[in-house]
């Protein structure tokens, strides 16, 4: 490969244009040669200060006319809570979990997704080695009990996910302390371990109280933990606040005792504001925390789709304001968040819930411009042709939000169970890869620029790029240029050599560029080399 450097006669290194002239230089008044439109400067060599010319001229042809490469964001929810998505069944070998998570991280990648939402922490358990919350029942059909032979399943999944490409987001539960479906409550459980913040709705489940300061810092602990131990990309909260009214019977939620100690300490607000209050204080605080600690690990919420009804006129529905006690618009508008989902579970058609409607109101929100990727209910959307209506979903966002597109699945039964569905998607809106949108409000280190090494075989071009940081990498854009169009291609960091066909569609490759991206979607400065004969 060596051969293939600076000295390789077939290509010319198309370096990056020069900084601005040093002051002091003396500037000469240029002259045209006229042939080739290129200036060149009296006194000086006239055909190395052409060549040298051509050369700039390709470069900022290439500046200006490198296509940008296309950015969406596609995930899909993998539910553990009740064995929905994963795993399949609580008594699973650790190789059987293994290779289901393996079968669905394949799925998401050959369908050209980029990112999964996994969760980790359905009810106050772990799907993890925690250092605060028991091995999940639903992972090894008991509280407490570790996977044999012993493995950590998050750590799995990140490294899978990220040998794909995708990105992985750890989906956590902040409030539920036991599941109804989660077995018999044990001595492990933290409805025992944490009995004086938890409650007993009359369903079965049990809750922590948001309003008690150590349901707030164990939550956070669990949080943090998860954060500083491993190279995950994003931490997830989905819509359960105070829980659904139903969930008690239709009863209020059980917090008396933390409710009386806050008027005793001569606290003001309503009841409804106080408990709306203590949700938006623990946003606040996990995204402050987060950020203090790995800034680049981005905080996701999936709240309930509406906020109130009547916003916008014309929605009827639940309130998640009143019932769940979540101000979602509050965070939304305050910026707390990096990507904002809502669960947006409806047809585009129906006036009184409108997926739409929805969407365009949630956009108008939000004023930090944070990433607004709606979830989708891919699984069971209320329609006589569901396939087409995720489809057309998909088409809407990309038009209400063009600058930073993506919407999250639930779940991915929705493709799994579902194989027209998972067609119509990759021949379709996902027919080809697409990189995450950039978060330019997150801090970002500056991407070092690759070197490029192209040979010339019988019937393509060989690429060859290599990076002086390779941990800097998380995807490659390669360019291709055939007569006048470019042709775009996505790679995963691993893969770092590519043969190009030396046509295409009648036309000759003339030149070859590449990009490297980060882990935050931010993209660095290219390399290029024109192709010759």
């Amino acid at each position: 490969m060596a051969s293939c450097g600076s000295k390789n006669k077939q290509a010319k290194v198309l370096e990056q244009p020069k900084a601005e002239v040093a002051q002091g230089t003396q500037v000469q008044t240029p002259v045209t040669d006229q042939e080739n439109k290129v200036a060149v400067k009296p006194g000086a060599d006239v055909a190395k200060k052409k060549s040298e010319a051509i050369k700039e001229a390709i470069k900022k042809e290439f500046r200006a006319n490198l296509p940008e490469p296309p950015r969406e964001f596609r995930a899909a929810w993998v539910a553990t809570v009740a064995n929905i998505n994963w795993p399949s069944k609580n008594n699973l070998s650790t190789e059987q979990q293994k290779q289901e998570a393996i079968a669905l991280l394949d799925l998401l990648k050959q369908n050209n997704f980029n990112a999964v939402i996994f969760q980790v922490r359905p009810s106050a358990d772990a799907l993890y080695k925690s250092n605060y919350e028991p091995w999940s029942y639903f992972l090894t059909g008991s509280i407490g009990k570790a996977p044999s032979p012993y493995y950590d399943p998050l750590e799995f999944w990140v490294e899978e996910a990220h040998k794909r490409g995708l990105e992985l987001h750890v989906w956590l539960n902040p409030y539920r302390a036991h599941h109804s479906n989660g077995g018999q409550v044990t001595s492990e459980s933290m409805v025992n371990k944490a009995s004086d913040y938890v409650v007993r709705l009359r369903n079965g489940m049990y809750w922590f109280d948001p309003a008690n300061q150590k349901t707030q810092d164990h939550a956070s602990n669990v949080v943090m933990d998860i954060v500083k131990r491993y190279d995950i990309d994003g931490v997830h909260f989905d819509d359960y606040f105070y829980p659904y009214a139903s969930y008690n019977g239709g009863g209020d939620f059980p917090d008396d005792a933390t409710w009386s100690a806050y008027r005793r300490s001569g606290g003001n607000l309503s009841r409804s504001d106080w408990r709306r209050d203590n949700v938006n204080k623990f946003i606040k605080r996990i995204y402050t925390q987060i950020k203090a600690e790995k800034p680049a690990v981005k905080f996701g919420l999936s709240p309930f789709g509406i906020w109130k009804p009547g916003y916008p006129a014309g929605v009827t529905g639940s309130s998640q304001y009143d019932e769940l006690y979540a101000d979602a618009k509050l965070w939304l508008n305050e910026g707390w968040i990096d990507y904002f989902t809502p669960q947006l579970y409806w047809p585009i058609n129906p006036p009184k819930q409108s997926f739409t409607a929805l969407l365009k109101w949630w956009e108008s929100e939000n004023t930090h411009k944070r990433h607004l990727w709606p979830g989708l209910n891919t699984v069971a959307v209320s329609t006589s042709n569901r396939v087409q209506e995720i489809k057309n979903q998909i088409e809407v966002t990309r038009e209400v939000i063009p600058n930073s597109t993506g919407a999250v699945h639930w779940s991915i039964a929705g493709l799994t169970k579902n194989p027209s569905m998972l067609k119509a998607l990759h021949e379709g809106p996902y027919s080809q890869p697409a990189l995450v949108p950039a978060s330019p409000w997150l801090a970002h280190n500056p991407i070092l620029k690759p070197t490029l090494l192209l040979t010339k075989q019988t019937s393509s071009v060989f690429a060859k790029w290599l990076h002086k940081q390779p941990e800097q990498v998380f995807k490659w854009v390669a360019y291709a240029r055939y007569g006048n169009t470019w042709d775009v291609e996505i790679f995963d960091a691993p893969q770092t050599e590519f043969s190009f066909p030396k046509t295409k569609n009648g036309q000759k490759l003339n030149a070859i560029a590449i990009k490297p991206v980060d882990r935050l979607g931010n993209e660095g400065d290219y390399i290029a080399e024109e192709v010759t004969e």
